[in-house]
């Protein structure tokens, strides 16, 4: 639930290795959940007519304010990069060892009490309330179901983590993986083209189950096309 800025200077060193997937992590997109397709929601997204943010959001600690928080019919979206949140139960994937920011907490929890599971489980982070937004005034809350769209694939998610105040545009080790994204919480993920789409008032019952948040997700997808 913290961000941390991939340092410029070993990106740059290391771009012709990062063009191959990272050893030990997924990067091939997951089948294709639903037949909502990511052109037409990003044909329905484009602009920001109605700001629903007082400011903009930054995208690392280090760079401008650059991003806004929208609405339309039915929705709530924003326009970003990926950080990779590894955050929640100890996994193979996600721990001390393998994440030097990790932590075993997650803001929002499974029906048995248990954190999330970063690794399994595809969630996205929101910003903590403040000046800028307060995601709660908008029907946002733990479980609400979004999607995900990065280079045409579309990933449906629930809300599962809370971020710093002013910083937006991070999602789950299994988030990104769905995507064909480096789920690496280090050296992964990606710095922008990521679109993340959230519809007020739903939410997955119970947080955890996937398969619910995928159904849910894209009638509302649906429904949201037929409204924009």
């Amino acid at each position: 639930m913290r961000r941390r800025r991939r340092p410029m200077a070993l990106v740059a060193a290391l771009a012709t290795l990062l063009l191959l997937p990272a050893a030990g992590h997924a990067t091939t997109p997951a089948a294709a959940e639903g037949s909502v397709r990511a052109d037409e929601l990003l044909a329905a997204l484009r602009g920001c007519d109605a700001q629903l943010s007082r400011g903009k959001y930054r995208t690392d600690s280090d760079a401008r304010a650059s991003v806004p928080v929208c609405g339309r019919k039915g929705a709530v979206y924003w326009h970003a990069d990926m950080d990779i949140d590894c955050d929640g139960q100890p996994t193979e994937r996600c721990n001390k060892k393998t994440d030097r920011w990790f932590q075993p907490e997650t803001a929002f929890q499974q029906s048995d009490g248990r954190h999330l599971n970063s690794a399994g489980l595809p969630f996205i982070v929101v910003p903590l309330p403040s000046k800028i937004w307060d995601y709660r005034g908008a029907g946002i809350g733990g479980g609400t179901i979004a999607a995900v769209i990065h280079k045409g694939e579309v990933q449906y998610a629930v809300v599962g983590d809370l971020g710093p105040k002013k910083i937006i545009g991070e999602a789950s080790y299994a988030s990104a993986a769905g995507l064909g994204v480096d789920p690496d919480p280090s050296s992964g993920g990606v710095d922008s083209g990521v679109t993340y789409l959230l519809f007020p008032g739903s939410a997955a019952e119970p947080i955890e189950d996937h398969a619910a948040a995928v159904a849910a997700g894209e009638a509302l997808a649906e429904r949201f096309l037929a409204e924009n």
